[in-house]
């Protein structure tokens, strides 16, 4: 068959192709026939891909208005191949996987194909189905519902590889569906009940983004399941969900629009006409960041800095090497690199010390020196763990360009109630003075656009770090050092003076 035109389906002749298969199955005499049925049932227990592409059908009513069928061939364009190939990987092996996608992707009907899939071919296994309300599972009739998804994708099967006995009005019922033939069986749970039910092989958590006690469940599910796929658009980031995402301990499947080849610009610009802004950004680009409220940096901002290269802007001046350390566990120590518009990729750290923090930015230095560069600074935060870092650099050859800051310390310039918040403030008005060049980390972007800001006695307060990894799981380690490379300049006067190279003023370059 050659290659399928996705945006032009010619699905007469995928018909034409599944019906002559099926034909020159069924003209064998019965003994050929059965052996035929058994050697493709043996190859397709371990190609899920395959089957579904070869047998599987789905529904689109949309096709009603452009004069194609609304059950149409499930036809694998090479990302969905991929994502089954990954659920059959992760079922395998007895790991979780999370599942990000852009809307209108197709996700529903392939989890529901992967399931019937191990229902069929897989005795005794069981494939359990939540979503945040019951509706969403199972009701009859509406295609809306998983259920309802399974139950058309088993009719729509060729009997030969339907289970023997197998009736919808007997076998498929309310959250319940069973294979006579091998005790499998299709179950659903909605709400706060997801996880309260039996044993699962593999259990799909549909949007699970939005799961308004997503911690309870998961910890309902971690017993009951040694294999939960969690598949959700965004939906900001201070969920359980977008802490997995980006806790880096399991593997992540991306689904972005633009690997369907369904769609193309075309279609995301007539999307950004129809709906909001908002939508777009949250269910189609996935920006975690684009319902967070009170965020002092707009996620928009950081995405068209990271959308220029180093040729579209001006590296003007000298760098500046901004250092945040990080205390031991999952934080991350952090060198970022400024040059007036240009901020270099970071370089990330885990479970380094001071001094071994301290010897690799001295080696980074350096290479921007043997370079023929000026560093103007290298700015080191000491409210934390980075006085280690400080206080080696400070008794090597790069002493005299180490700076230590106190972000904490209180400022009298009638905006900002403490360093910190003066360095964010810079931040935002660097990234608003376009062109900007920033490296593409989904990271960065993610941190710089959820921080949060209030106002203390009409002051600009930033929130602070360990509220910050209490609402979102993790460290702003990465915003942080960027932010800090705005800390050079002269001391701004302070309300209380601390020991320390300190208290320096934020300035753009």
């Amino acid at each position: 068959m050659h290659e399928f035109d996705f945006k032009h389906p010619d699905y007469d002749a995928v018909y034409a192709l599944r019906q002559n298969r099926l034909a020159r199955i069924r003209a064998l005499p019965d003994e050929e026939r059965e052996v035929e049925l058994d050697n493709l049932k043996l190859y397709y227990k371990t190609h899920p891909a395959d089957f579904i592409n070869d047998w599987g059908m789905t529904f689109d009513p949309r096709n009603a208005e452009i004069g194609l069928p609304t059950s149409v061939p499930f036809i694998l364009f090479p990302r969905q191949r991929e994502f089954i190939e990954f659920l059959h990987r992760k079922w395998m092996s007895r790991e979780d996987g999370i599942t990000e996608k852009s809307r209108d992707m197709g996700v529903s009907w392939l989890c529901v194909a992967f399931g019937v899939w191990m229902w069929l071919f897989h005795p005794g296994t069981v494939i359990g189905f939540g979503s945040r309300k019951e509706e969403y599972v199972d009701k009859i009739g509406d295609p809306k519902s998983l259920f309802w998804k399974v139950r058309q994708f088993l009719t729509l099967l060729p009997v030969e590889f339907r289970p023997a006995g197998y009736t919808t009005g007997q076998h498929a019922l309310y959250m319940r569906i069973v294979n006579p033939e091998n005790e499998a069986a299709i179950v659903g749970e909605a709400g706060d009940n997801i996880g309260r039910g039996n044993r699962t092989s593999i259990y799909f958590k549909d949007e699970s983004a939005f799961y308004e006690h997503a911690s309870a469940i998961d910890a309902a599910l971690s017993q009951t399941s040694n294999c939960k796929i969690d598949v959700s658009t965004p939906n900001g980031n201070g969920n359980p969900f977008f802490r997995k995402r980006h806790g880096g301990k399991i593997e992540v499947f991306t689904f972005h629009w633009s690997m369907d080849p369904r769609k193309d610009e075309e279609w995301y610009r007539k999307q950004t006409d129809i709906l909001d802004p908002v939508i777009v950004a949250q269910e189609i680009d996935m920006d975690y960041n684009a319902s967070v409220a009170d965020a002092w940096i707009h996620g928009q901002l950081v995405l068209a800095a990271q959308q220029n290269g180093p040729a579209d802007v001006e590296a003007i001046g000298s760098w500046v090497v901004a250092v945040d350390a990080a205390h031991f566990g999952n934080d991350e120590a952090v060198v970022h690199r400024r040059k007036g518009r240009l901020n270099l990729s970071q370089k990330v750290f885990r479970k380094v010390d001071g001094p071994a923090l301290a010897g690799a930015v001295k080696a980074i230095v350096e290479d921007l020196m043997d370079q023929g560069d000026d560093v103007r600074a290298i700015v080191i935060e000491l409210d934390g763990p980075g006085v280690s870092c400080y206080d080696t650099l400070r008794q090597g050859p790069l002493r005299s360009i180490t700076q230590g800051i106190h972000t904490g310390e209180r400022v009298a310039d009638d905006k900002n109630f403490n360093i910190r918040a003066q360095l964010w403030r810079a931040a935002r008005d660097y990234l608003k003075d376009t062109p900007v060049s920033m490296h593409n980390d989904s990271e960065i972007r993610a941190q710089l656009a959820s921080m949060k800001y209030k106002y203390k006695d009409g002051l600009l307060l930033m929130q602070d770090k360990k509220e910050y990894k209490k609402e979102f799981g993790r460290s702003p380690d990465r915003a942080d050092a960027f932010v800090l490379s705005f800390a050079i300049g002269d001391k701004p006067k302070a309300k209380k003076k601390k020991r320390g190279d300190s208290g320096l003023s934020a300035m753009s370059v």
